[in-house]
């Protein structure tokens, strides 16, 4: 009876039976695709070769992670960059502490090579993360025997003393075999510090320059002290190398009698005694770093060039004392800043600047050296209390050369106002400086090489930087001051 029925009702109304089953194939059709997509995101979560574990998943920028979960060429050597900063600084850090609760660092499916005490060499696929933090994030763990805990390495990973941190970007280096013009090889603990009332301030630079493994290289002690608007006094300390003593692995650096040390706290202490035309200067001073104020290092170049640089302390304050002969000016919790450069110096020119803007700090800088064919835009890093905050990378700086200065007889124009600026989607940021002491150092009686760009007058400024814009739908606006580099 019902087939019956079925049948008289479809011949009876035979256009709405065929839209009625139409209707009822393409939503068994939808049905259909949707459960087998259901089938393929299930059996993706459970493919060995992705990382699992959380709610999202940060890869490097441009990689398919179709390229990833089949180990195609492409993805043999992806790696993140200052993984561990990114860890602290943005995914672990106050900032986002109410949207992220836990970030755990992985690294699946890496080939390497095992040779075994026979000489025979093993083929095998590794996988890198901390045991605590994968199990936070209810990530597999995939253990046959034993424990799988947290070790040492894992803790200073994660965890480090401020101390530990230092040492960890504040090393020193060798440099590599590839690299040209080895002997203009240098490397420096660089720290400025300001007095209260912003009209007078120190550059101290622990130099370790030359080719430092071979027999020609040493280390000095150079200390300049500068008056707003009078002459600048130097001094400088040299030593064979055998008076020296660095670290690939430590921040700690001695001179002859000099030193930079990092106490167990992560402060630097840095003493040290130099001569001058007519009297001597000593120091002794503690520059405490600001918290989450740094920026980790980078290296730029290539094989046969290198450019590193990395900010311990791009926000700090110093306490002690600078004394010329026997009069002494002594400082507490005074503006100080610390940086350390490594790398080749020939034919290099630079803008750099650092500086406080109210609640913001703010550092910025390009490298130009003497294969670049054409200006390269600028680096500008932002920090506030919380740490990392922006980074932008305006196309050029605009110099106002409104002021002059002596070098060597000859007056030069150099720089009053200078002002860079970015937009980034709905982030911007304007930065204004305003120069109120400049001197000039003609670098063509230190070195056979001129620069390609700029020109050979190295200029060094200290004056105001000004900031505006929006980050992240914030208005931020800041004034302070700082110190900046041309060449001119």
């Amino acid at each position: 009876m019902i087939p019956l029925l079925a049948f008289r009702n479809i011949v009876y109304r035979p256009w709405r039976s065929a839209l009625l089953f139409f209707g009822y194939g393409i939503g068994v059709a939808v049905m259909i695709a949707l459960l087998s997509v259901g089938e393929a995101l299930l059996t993706q979560a459970r493919d060995e070769k992705l990382v699992g574990g959380g709610d999202i998943t940060v890869l490097p920028q441009g990689l398919d992670v179709e390229v990833m979960k089949t180990g195609g060429i492409g993805g043999l050597f992806f790696s993140i960059d200052q993984a561990r900063f990114i860890y602290q600084q943005l995914l672990a850090s106050p900032r986002l502490s109410s949207s992220i609760s836990t970030a755990a660092p992985q690294i699946d499916g890496r080939l390497v090579y095992i040779t075994t005490p026979e000489g025979r060499t093993i083929f095998a696929k590794a996988a890198g993360e901390i045991p605590s933090l994968t199990r936070a994030v209810r990530g597999p763990l995939s253990l046959r025997a034993g424990a799988w805990n947290d070790d040492e390495g894992d803790r200073r990973w994660v965890h480090p003393s401020l101390a530990e941190l230092r040492h960890d970007i504040d090393h020193f280096h060798l440099p590599p075999d590839t690299v040209d013009n080895r002997d203009t090889w240098a490397e420096w603990h660089y720290f400025n510090v300001l007095s209260p009332d912003r009209r007078r301030w120190a550059f101290i630079s622990y130099i370790v320059a030359g080719d430092v493994t071979s027999r020609k290289w040493g280390g000095s002690l150079t200390i300049t002290l500068r008056e707003q608007g009078k002459e600048s006094r130097k001094f400088e300390m040299r030593v064979p190398k055998e008076r020296v003593a660095f670290s690939t692995s430590r921040a700690d650096l001695k001179i002859g009698e000099a030193a930079v040390t990092v106490t167990p706290d992560g402060d630097y202490h840095i003493t040290g005694r130099a001569p001058g035309s007519n009297r001597a200067v000593a120091i002794d001073l503690l520059v405490h770093p600001a918290p989450r104020a740094y920026f980790p290092g980078a290296s730029l170049g290539s094989d046969t060039f290198v450019s590193g640089y990395t900010v311990p302390a791009l926000r700090a304050s110093a306490s002690g004392s600078i004394c010329v002969a026997n009069r002494c000016e002594r400082y507490e919790d005074a503006q100080a800043y610390h940086d350390h450069n490594w790398g080749v110096w020939r034919g290099v020119t630079w803008d750099w600047g650092a500086s406080r803007a109210g609640p913001y700090t703010i550092l910025y800088g390009r490298v130009i050296t003497a294969d670049s064919k054409r200006e390269q835009p600028l680096f500008v890093y932002v920090v506030d209390s919380l740490g990392f905050r922006a980074v932008i990378r305006p196309a050029t700086i605009s110099y106002a050369d409104g002021r002059t200065t002596v070098v060597n007889g000859r007056t030069i124009n150099v720089p009053s106002r200078a002002v860079f600026a970015d937009v980034r989607g709905a982030d911007s940021l304007r930065v204004e400086l305003d120069i109120e002491d400049a001197i000039a150092t003609d670098m063509r009686q230190q070195s056979e090489s001129i620069p390609t760009f700029g020109g050979p007058y190295f200029i060094q400024m200290k004056g105001t930087a000004t900031i505006s814009g929006r980050l992240n739908g914030e208005p931020v606006a800041g004034k302070g001051t700082g110190f900046f580099e041309t060449y001119r």
